[in-house]
């Protein structure tokens, strides 16, 4: 029972390596063939793919040229956009004093453009009026006419002083005539220009939908948080914003007026819009009074309607406004060749490894082989499924730390062997040394990875974007060898252990008691260096000389021992 316990155990846990590659294999191919999202190969990052370059101009309400801290400050933010889409690997720089330079992996789809482009500052603007924004014009007569031009006759200044943001004192005839005209199709009308404290007439970003909005009350700047989640109780999707103190002070003013006009009837004007790039992107109303600076604003939101809005509040607050001066495709700055060199690189790697393991350790070496191929499957699929669900691309410094995990994953096993035959050295069986060795050896390799684990976060967290993918795969590779080494290479160890081959101690199993210099036939018994094993030549002189060495330290010990035993004996028989 004792001995096939082991035995029992190693089949477990290698079917739970089966199982959890079948797993890593499914949730892929559901990402391939049901989502649409994933792919069986990995994606490549911007060195060694190519992208999108998309070149910001920086624009000031002076025309002056930004200073360099605005110009570093919405480079930040445009960063936090680019990366909360889920593009990893983007590569964001300033140029020349006035620009910023965003180049994305592969092709960048209209969500993530829109979420770089739309970069003015965030306004908070009370709603006076709102229409259907059609991209054609009903006359007095009911039929479809082109837009007028409003009478330039009219009045442009408001007849009474207006007493609040969301007063229609501030709508003048002409101001009325322009909204009743403003077409949101034709491109000349621009309102991200507009002043502040003064009304502004924009549309939704379909264009369905145009509003005439008082003076802002509030911009970006006053959010420090904005998440998307769900209504505890309703289960509907909402964005809940967090304001600063100041911000939090000027909304319940706000909220509280807002209030007021929803109680007496007076909508719109009980409903705020959060301006974007002169784009209403959200026009909720207002529910009640809020005072603690943390509104939540709720409508027929799903998951990534809700994300989106929550990223546009919260990455919103640029110190400046940004027109798209270039949008252009990029090639490979490395390309194909860089990427087979390095791959060519890693497949010398592996066969060094292999040819060095197979000499050192003969067929004992193909448990090497094994374990690096499968920690190279579960490595593949991996990158596989990070990039669908993070957005992980390859860079060639993340190809860099694949190759080198090869040296540490072969250095673990290394470790393992050794252990085991230190065991066989002193006299054990080779099953006992196996199962002892593994116990002295996973302590060391625990120690060492928990190192090497430390260095990639560290490197991770404070180096350069272009060395984090290295520091990635570093630290990824590394818990993936730790979990091979326990799930894998133990196992069949364990196995390999009972067969007659590795376990009857062939010469060319690399488990060899004589050929490593064993001192004990058991642990009880010393092995004699006989002159046969030093007449079989220079092939075992290596063995021989480990063998007397530790054999002279063992018997000084023990005649040692004996003598101590026969002292005591003499003097108990004088005691006698």
């Amino acid at each position: 029972m004792a001995t096939s316990s082991p035995v029992r155990h190693a089949w477990r846990v290698l079917l739970g390596l089966l199982l959890v590659t079948g797993v890593l294999f499914g949730i892929n191919a559901l990402g391939v063939h049901v989502f649409e999202k994933s792919s069986w190969t990995p994606e490549l990052a911007l060195d060694l793919q190519g992208g999108t370059q998309i070149v910001l101009s920086a624009e000031t309400e002076d025309g002056a040229a930004p200073s360099s801290e605005q110009l570093d400050q919405a480079a930040a933010i445009i960063r936090q956009r680019v990366d909360a889409s889920g593009v990893a690997e983007a590569d964001i720089t300033t140029e020349g004093g006035r620009n910023i330079v965003v180049q994305i992996p592969g092709v960048a789809d209209e969500q993530t453009r829109e979420r770089i482009q739309s970069s003015a500052q965030l306004e908070f603007r009370p709603v006076l009026a709102t229409t259907a924004g059609t991209n054609t014009y009903v006359g007095e007569d009911g039929n479809e006419t082109a837009y007028p031009t409003p009478d330039a006759s009219l009045n442009a200044t408001p007849t009474a002083t207006p007493t609040d943001a969301s007063d229609l004192s501030w709508v003048s005839d002409k101001l009325a005539a322009e909204f009743q005209a403003y077409d949101c199709a034709n491109p000349e009308n621009d309102p991200s220009s507009a002043p502040k404290d003064q009304p502004l007439i924009a549309c939704d970003p379909s264009g369905q939908a145009k509003y005439l909005l008082g003076p802002t009350e509030l911009t970006g700047d006053a959010i420090t948080d904005a998440t998307a989640g769900r209504d505890p109780k309703s289960g509907a999707w909402l964005v809940q914003l967090t304001m600063n103190a100041d911000g939090a002070d000027a909304f319940g003013k706000v909220s509280t007026r807002l209030n007021q006009n929803r109680i007496n009837e007076l909508s719109p004007r009980d409903q705020f819009a959060f301006v974007l790039d002169g784009s209403v992107i959200s026009a909720p109303r207002m529910n009640g009074q809020i005072l603690d600076g943390r509104p939540s604003i709720s409508g027929d939101f799903t998951q990534e309607t809700a994300t989106t809005l929550a990223d546009q509040l919260k990455f919103g607050a640029l110190p400046l406004s940004f027109t798209v001066q270039s949008s252009d495709t990029i090639s490979a700055t490395l390309g194909t060749q860089q990427l087979q060199i390095g791959l060519i690189a890693g497949l010398i790697g592996l066969a060094l490894v292999a040819i060095y393991s197979l000499i050192v350790y003969r067929a004992l070496g193909s448990v090497i082989i094994a374990s690096i191929a499968v920690m190279a499957v579960l490595t593949y699929i991996i990158i596989c499924i990070l990039a669908w669900r993070l957005g992980f691309r390859l860079s060639l410094a993340g190809v860099a730390g694949l190759i080198v995990s090869i040296g540490f994953t072969a250095d673990s096993f290394i470790v393992y062997f050794e252990r085991i035959r230190d065991e066989l050295r002193d006299g054990k069986s080779i099953t006992a040394a196996v199962e002892d060795g593994w116990g002295r050896a996973k302590r060391t390799i625990y120690i060492s990875k928990s190192i090497n684990i430390l260095a990639a976060v560290v490197l991770y967290i404070l180096a350069d974007a272009t060395v984090k993918g290295f520091a990635f795969t570093l630290g990824l590779t590394t818990l993936i060898d730790v979990f091979i080494f326990v799930i894998f290479t133990h196992p069949v160890m364990q196995l390999l252990a009972r067969t007659k081959f590795f376990g009857g101690g062939h010469k060319l199993s690399g488990l060899d008691p004589e050929s490593l210099g064993a001192v004990y036939r058991s642990r009880s018994q010393f092995r004699q260096v006989s002159t046969a094993t030093a007449g079989r030549g220079a092939k075992n002189a290596r063995a021989k000389g480990e063998a007397e060495r530790r054999q002279t330290i063992a018997e000084r010990k023990r005649a040692e021992a004996l003598a101590g035993d026969r002292s005591t004996s003499t003097g108990s028989e004088g005691d006698a």
